[in-house]
């Protein structure tokens, strides 16, 4: 295929979460043409966070199904096209960037890498052999599974408190593992304390995860280390909830720079050392991890983009 048969757009974006969402709302409502590139669920992980009650204008929280589908809509009304597949590449062709996709090449003015992060996964037996089979890492995909059931959640961070008190509403009892300390906030940890005087939810503070065992290819136990004794937690089903990683595997043999972790590296402008590629939301280096803040900085990307486009040629032509 020649250059002139791959198909030509304004603005690129990677990722269909808050941060993409957002920036895509900007640039087609000054006319900027944008296509949108999503791998997973339009709205990102916040398309599966049962309830957000930190973005703002909602004073008794969202869904955040509702809250993906409302940005979605509102994109899509000034213009935005969202397509279902996945970026693969991207490539510097001076006034171009050109990215290998599902759908075959596609050129670009601008390219806004908005991947946002995923869940980080703790690597021990069993975790990969029973993914989908007792293991998850999404309670408001794969809760329901476990009605009138045992869990073991692991994890001790804000979205292990705040997803193993959804699993509530299906389990009949939650073992939740800590590695070391609790680091939920202290509003979780007092939502918490009703599950736990109530016998719903058990917490052990010490403990290794070590292996997740099964039979008859369903999770039947987790094994894990407390002050160097082994323990056990019978249960039907595991949810992993330690951390996120980025979504950044497809740019390691890019020219675009990774810190250390794999998060995109920008300037203040959140344009990275590839001229015209920006990036924002989770993926980026620095980034906080929260909703509105990402949307925020969709919101800057846009601007950011805008100015970068004032500065160019004009579109070009498909």
């Amino acid at each position: 295929m020649s250059e002139s048969d791959i198909p030509k757009h304004d603005v690129i974006v990677i990722g269909a979460g808050p941060a993409a969402l957002t920036a895509a709302i900007y640039t087609t409502r000054e006319d900027i043409e944008t296509l949108l590139f999503e791998r997973g669920v339009v709205g990102g992980l916040a398309a599966v966070t049962d309830k957000i009650d930190n973005y703002p204008g909602f004073p008794d929280g969202v869904p955040g199904l509702t809250l993906a589908d409302e940005l979605r809509k509102q994109a899509e009304r000034f213009g935005a096209v969202i397509e279902l597949g996945e970026v693969t590449a991207i490539h510097d062709e001076g006034e171009l960037k050109r990215l290998e996709t599902t759908s075959g090449d596609m050129l670009a003015r601008v390219v806004l890498i908005a991947t946002g992060s995923d869940y980080k996964k703790i690597g021990v037996p069993g975790e990969q052999e029973y993914y989908a089979r007792g293991v998850h890492y999404c309670a408001t995909c794969d809760g329901a599974f476990y009605r009138d059931k045992r869990l073991v959640v692991v994890g001790g961070g804000n979205s292990a408190f705040q997803e193993t008190i959804f699993l509530t509403r299906f389990a009949s009892h939650i073992d939740l593992l800590v590695r070391s300390t609790v680091k939920a906030s202290d509003v979780l940890q007092a939502e918490m304390k009703e599950f736990i005087d109530n016998g719903k939810v058990t917490v052990h503070l010490g403990i290794t995860t070590d292996e997740i065992v099964g039979a008859d290819k369903a999770v039947t136990k987790v094994v894990g280390t407390h002050d160097g004794q082994q323990v056990e937690f019978p249960t039907d089903g595991v949810f992993v909830f330690v951390g996120l990683m980025p979504n950044s595997q497809f740019l390691k043999d890019s020219p675009v720079k990774l810190d250390p972790i794999g998060f995109v590296i920008t300037d203040q402008r959140l344009m990275t050392d590839m001229p015209g590629v920006f990036a924002a939301g989770d993926i980026r280096s620095g980034a906080t991890m929260q909703i509105a803040s990402a949307a925020g900085e969709g919101a800057t990307a846009a601007l950011k983009i805008r100015e970068y486009l004032e500065g160019r040629s004009h579109p070009p032509q498909n």
